[in-house]
C-alpha cells in the first residue's frame, strides 16, 4: 500500500448524494473525505448532463423537501442561468416545469459545488478510483483506492456509498439488486430552433437533445438491447451506441435539409459518464416499493414528492439507507433501497440530496456515540433532522397519511 489516510466519514461518489453526505458530516465537525473518480462534482447532474433540478414541491404549491436539497437547488443557479418559476406556490396539479425546480448550467453548478465543499472543509479526492472494500468481520473498516499517488487505503468509522451503483456495498458483501437500462443520450447542443430565442431565465443556450428510451423503455430504438450498468462490456457498448444515436440524428437532420447544416447544428458537449438511470441498489433493512406514497413511515427521515405527477408524496425510511449484512455503511442516492416505481421516483437529484444529507447526519451521530449507524436510535436522528429543518411526516406539511 502506497499511502493510508484516516477519516471519521468517507463518502464514495461525488454526485449530489455524495456532496450532501460529505457536507453534512463536515458541518457536524467530522473529518470527512469525498472520493470521486472524475475531476468534477455533481455526477449525473453535471458530467451526465441531466441539468434539471427536479421539484421540491408537490405540484399544489406545497414545499415538502428542505435542507441541503433546497440549498443545493439554489446553488445550481448561483453562478449561471436558471430561474425558479415565480408562481409555483399557486400551482394546482402543476406541470413539472411550473413547480419548484430549475434548469441550470452544468459547468456553473460544478464550481458552485466545489465552493460548498471547500467552505465545509471536506477533503476531496478527485481522479481517484474506488477499488475494493476492506472488512473487519461484518464492519466496513476501509476502502482501497487508486490515483496518481498509487494504491491507497482510506480508513473511517463510517462510509456512505454514493456511487449510484452500490459498488462499495456490493464489494463489502451486502446483497444488491440489478436494474434495467435502455439506450439513451442527453446532450448539450446548438440547433437553430424556436427554443433558442431569449428566455427570461437565461437558459436559451442550454438546448438539450434527448434521444432514445425512457426508464420503462418507451421510445427505445428498435432492436436495441436492455443494459445493465454494472457490467464492463455493457457499459462500453451503451456509451458507443448512445453516441451513435446522436451521430445518426445529425446525419438525418442534415439529409432532411430545412436549413440545418454542420455550421449551425452540432453538439457542444457530451456526457462524460454513462447515463444509466437504475443500475444497482442495495437490499436495505427496508426497501421502498411501489405504492408507498401517501403512507406513514415510522422511521421517516424526510419527504419527497413524485416529480412525474402532482400530489404524490413519499416518506423516506431511514432503514432504506442501511444495507443488510454490512455495518459501518450507509447508502444514499439512487443506490439506496428502492425498487420499481419507487426507484424511479428516488433516483433523481433532490432525492439524492435528501438521502445524502440524512446519511451524513446519521453517520456523524453514530460516530459521536461510538456505535454503528444501524444502532442509532431513530427518534434521536429524527429530532436532529427536525432541528435541521426537515419535515418528516406528511402531517408536518399539512397532508394526511393513509396509515
Amino acid at each position: 500500500m502506497d499511502f493510508t489516510r484516516k477519516y471519521d466519514l468517507v463518502a464514495v461518489g461525488g454526485g449530489i448524494a455524495g456532496v450532501a453526505a460529505a457536507v453534512a458530516a463536515a458541518r457536524a465537525g467530522k473529518k470527512t473525505a469525498l472520493v470521486e473518480k472524475t475531476i468534477f462534482t455533481g455526477g449525473l447532474a453535471t458530467t451526465g448532463l441531466i441539468y434539471i433540478y427536479l421539484p421540491l414541491c408537490d405540484g399544489f404549491g406545497r414545499q415538502v423537501t428542505f435542507g441541503l436539497a433546497e440549498e443545493l437547488l439554489l446553488k445550481s443557479i448561483a453562478y449561471g442561468p436558471g430561474k425558479i418559476p415565480e408562481n409555483w406556490r399557486k400551482g394546482q396539479d402543476a406541470e413539472e416545469k411550473n413547480r419548484y425546480r430549475v434548469v441550470f448550467s452544468p459547468a456553473s453548478y460544478i464550481i458552485a459545488l466545489d465552493e460548498i465543499l471547500r467552505e465545509a472543509g471536506v477533503d476531496v479526492w478527485f481522479d481517484t478510483l474506488f477499488c475494493t472494500s476492506v472488512m473487519d468481520g461484518d464492519r466496513l473498516a476501509a476502502i482501497e483506492i487508486e490515483n496518481k499517488s498509487g494504491r491507497g487505503r482510506l480508513e473511517a468509522g463510517v462510509f456512505v456509498d454514493c456511487t449510484g451503483d452500490a459498488d462499495v456495498a456490493l464489494r463489502a458483501g451486502a446483497p444488491c439488486v440489478d436494474g434495467d437500462n435502455y439506450l439513451t443520450i442527453w446532450a448539450l447542443v446548438n440547433t437553430p430552433t424556436p427554443s433558442t430565442r431569449r428566455k427570461d431565465d437565461g437558459t436559451e443556450n442550454l438546448h438539450m437533445a434527448i434521444l432514445g428510451g425512457g426508464p420503462a423503455g418507451h421510445n427505445k430504438p428498435a432492436g436495441s438491447r436492455v443494459y445493465r450498468g454494472i457490467d464492463g462490456e455493457a457499459v462500453s457498448h451503451f456509451v458507443m451506441e448512445s453516441r451513435r444515436l446522436l451521430l445518426d440524428h445529425y446525419k438525418k437532420l442534415f439529409a432532411e435539409g430545412g436549413g440545418h447544416n454542420r455550421l449551425n447544428s452540432f453538439p457542444i458537449t457530451l456526457p462524460s459518464m454513462p447515463q444509466h438511470r437504475m443500475s444497482r441498489h442495495i437490499v436495505g433493512q427496508v426497501t421502498m416499493t411501489d405504492g408507498g406514497y401517501g403512507k406513514h413511515v415510522e422511521d421517516s427521515i424526510g419527504l419527497y414528492a413524485d416529480w412525474r405527477k402532482s400530489g404524490y408524496v413519499w416518506e423516506v425510511p431511514y432503514r432504506s439507507l442501511l444495507p443488510q449484512k454490512v455495518k459501518g455503511l450507509l447508502a444514499a442516492g439512487r443506490c439506496m433501497a428502492s425498487e420499481g416505481d419507487a426507484w424511479d421516483v428516488m433516483r433523481v437529484i433532490p432525492a439524492a440530496a435528501l438521502t445524502g444529507e440524512a446519511a451524513g447526519i446519521a453517520g456523524s451521530m453514530a460516530l459521536d456515540r461510538n456505535i454503528m449507524p444501524d444502532e442509532l436510535p431513530v427518534a434521536d436522528l429524527q429530532k436532529k433532522l427536525r432541528e435541521s429543518g426537515f419535515p418528516l411526516h406528511l402531517e408536518d406539511v399539512g397532508l394526511k397519511a393513509e396509515g
